[in-house]
């Protein structure tokens, strides 16, 4: 039995949007430019027993709201729309079907799968038909929070530079689920991952950022539960103000959990960046469910066929895609980050498929309505925004397109370095990318770290299996190892999985070596994905995305040479910040600067002479030398630094190189730094200009210049 009201809705504001508590009561306000009327529905606390419709009684620009002054946080709520429901135009409205708020900022309860989800008779698979099943009791519900939060100085840490930024790749829940100095009642949450000894442990690598997979509330397709198998990295979202709670200890907690998360990481000079899924959401297509989006507008919400409304264009593979195109759709999008930066202070954004952003009706456009806004957003110019350059649509592939201001996922980095490493591509290859991917990134005053390098991401081989499978090995997903990309430029060094060879093992870990290095010692932002810092493996798993099973957690069951690999990585990340040289500002040309008497990068030849444009030709030139010079001028201005010169030497050939240490000007010697050769990370000697060092078949050196 529904309750009576005590007191009368009043007509609220049209802004903000969502549900806005004002310390009195809350205002509600929903975009539907299409409905004919609005039911806000009031639940009890467990979002079991629906106590109250209310039709929100004022429509302004296309925004219906009202305000309850007896309203407040912990209340739940959802929405029922009326309007046509005709699919062949592109509505469908349904008043049956309970909706999410796309601005709500806390959910409560778990989606149950059932035919009254959709908004047709789903037995009949003919999305023309309408249903009439209440889809309550089978739906997550809206929360009404309360925002307040003591932030203190040192939660609100200011920016990591672009330059000095190393990016940590992670999952909220695998991160934590087995981490062992930690209360298992935390495992797997956002409390557990703000744990000192979680923080003190990322900090301590050398890293500045972590970049979390999606935290927005998700949902979890039907025919994976069916598998007994979820949607592990939470790429179908549902509500992109709301974290999940079920990254919660608390789940009435959960907004204060995070922002608590967010806080613990701040604290320990490490900023906090998002993965976020603006390109599509978890309902899917003509036959998929009405849970929010598809039921309040979906002519507006959606971008659909122009000549047959009823189906949808499926850019992100997924079965729909944003219409980005839409002013109102764009708002949504830029509240919700808006949000999360002044209410949670996260630090920056990785767009997935950020291509669907910059599409509109007539393709890819790097001014596009929503990069235009975000461009003069005086919030998120704050922030750090990086694309995933492609998806699955027409012209969807524009890595270096994106505009200034944005840094970009280069998948060239990885895909040259991997093949460098394997022994398919050569020096005039890998070269290009070890000084920032110009051919890419430098235009309209982009810098090198525009270009996020990474060797390894969620989506793919871990490091280690990078060097331990040729060949994917999936079947645990239920697809008969179809699923997953085959093309990996992976190398077993020999045998297909684990073996107790020495001599491949030995190999394994020096590419190990190899890799991270390149990595961290390029011109670029460097991305390193957890637990490749000690070698972890998803036992040959390239596509994880369903597994929350020891598959995808970390084992912290770290071994020997697992913590040789951590100390390698600290080291490279120290010489990093130590060593401007590493990360400049600007690009590196190789053209001599008169005002400064210096080039800012030589290449040298395994003899120790400047290459020459036949070695670039020569394509079995695999060893070769990068040298930076630290007198090179550091800014725009033409004047001399005064930073450490580096000589990096790699060998991508088969056998061991005889290099010749180059002569430069004002030189001493040449301290040892790296050789990736040997496992530990001291110091191992120095030596003469001149001299020549045995370099190692495929492995990576690093020297600096003692004046």
């Amino acid at each position: 039995m529904k309750e009576t009201r005590k007191s009368a809705v009043q007509e609220g504001l049209p802004h903000p949007g969502g549900a806005s508590w004002d310390g009195k009561g809350t205002n509600f306000a929903l975009f539907s430019a299409n409905a004919t009327k609005v039911e806000l529905c009031l639940f009890d606390e467990r979002g079991e027993r629906e106590l109250e419709r209310i039709a929100l009684p004022e429509y302004t620009n296309q925004i219906w709201h009202g305000y309850l002054p007896d309203v407040g946080p912990a209340t739940v709520y959802g929405y029922r729309v009326h309007g046509p429901y005709e699919p062949e135009a592109g509505h469908r409205f349904n008043p049956h079907k309970l909706l999410l708020d796309p601005h709500a900022c806390g959910h409560t309860g778990e989606l149950t799968w059932n035919p009254a989800l959709f908004g047709y008779q789903m037995e009949t698979m003919d999305d023309l038909t309408f249903d009439e099943r209440d889809s309550a009791p089978f739906m997550p519900k809206c929360v009404v929070v309360d925002p307040s939060f003591e932030w203190s100085e040192a939660c609100s840490q200011k920016r990591v530079p672009w330059d000095d930024t190393i990016i940590y790749e992670m999952h909220v829940r695998g991160f934590t689920k087995q981490f062992p100095k930690i209360k298992d009642k935390l495992r797997g949450t956002f409390a557990g991952l703000g744990q000192k000894e979680v923080v003190d442990y990322i900090r301590s690598l050398g890293v500045t950022s972590v970049e979390l997979l999606p935290i927005h509330a998700f949902v979890n397709d039907s025919h994976l539960l069916e598998k007994g198998l979820t949607n592990y990295w939470g790429y179908n979202t549902i509500s992109f103000l709301a974290p999940d709670p079920r990254y919660a200890f608390e789940r009435e907690q959960t907004l204060r959990e995070f922002k608590e998360m967010v806080a613990r990481f701040h604290e320990g000079g490490l900023e906090v960046i998002l993965d976020v899924v603006y390109n599509h959401t978890a309902e899917g297509n003509e036959l998929g469910p009405t849970l929010s989006f598809k039921g309040i507008d979906n002519r507006c919400y959606y971008r659909l066929l122009l000549d047959n409304p009823r189906y949808y264009i499926n850019d992100t593979g997924t079965g729909n895609t944003l219409n980005l195109s839409h002013g109102r759709v764009i708002q949504m999008v830029l509240d919700s980050l808006r949000y999360w930066v002044q209410q949670t202070k996260v630090d920056g954004f990785r767009f997935d498929l950020g291509t669907i952003l910059a599409r509109e009706p007539n393709g890819f456009d790097n001014q596009s309505g929503f990069l235009k806004a975000c461009t003069q957003d005086p919030v998120l110019n704050t922030v750090k925004l990086i694309a995933e350059p492609w998806d699955c649509g027409p012209g969807g592939y524009q890595v270096g397109a994106f505009p200034p201001g944005w840094a970009e996922w280069n998948d060239r980095f990885r895909d040259h370095v991997r093949a460098f490493w394997k022994g398919d591509v050569g020096a005039s290859v890998l070269s290009t990318r070890l000084v920032g991917s110009p051919d890419l990134f430098d235009r309209l005053g982009r810098k090198p770290s525009a270009s996020v390098n990474f060797i390894t991401a969620h989506d793919g081989f871990t490091l280690n299996d990078l060097v331990t499978y040729n060949e994917k090995h999936n079947e645990a997903n239920g697809e008969e190892n179809r699923d997953g990309s085959s093309d990996n430029r992976s190398w077993n060094c020999g045998v297909e999985g684990p073996t107790d060879d020495l001599e491949i093992n030995r190999f394994r870990e020096r590419q190990l070596r190899n890799f991270l290095a390149t990595l961290l010692l390029s011109q670029g932002t460097p991305m390193l994905l957890a637990g490749d810092e000690f070698g972890r493996t998803q036992n040959g798993n390239n596509n994880a995305y369903c597994q929350d099973t020891e598959i995808s957690w970390l084992n912290w069951n770290i071994t020997e040479k697992g913590n040789a690999l951590i100390q390698f990585v600290k080291k490279l990340a120290n010489l990093r910040h130590k060593y401007p040289i590493l990360r400049r500002n600007r690009f590196l040309t190789g053209q001599y600067v008169e005002e400064v008497g210096v080039k800012d990068v030589t290449w040298i030849n395994a003899n120790g002479n400047e290459m020459t444009s036949e070695h670039w030709q020569d394509g079995g030139m695999d060893c070769f030398g990068m040298l930076l010079d630290g007198r090179a001028q550091a800014t725009g201005i033409r004047k001399s630094s005064k930073d450490a010169t580096l000589l990096m030497v790699i060998n991508g050939h088969s056998d061991l190189v005889e290099f010749t240490l180059p002569e430069c000007y004002g030189a001493m010697q040449w301290s040892l730094l790296v050789d990736t050769n040997i496992a530990d990370s001291s110091e191992k000697g120095t030596f003469d200009p001149g001299d020549k060092y045995g370099v190692t078949a495929r492995s990576l050196l690093l020297f600096v210049l003692r004046t």
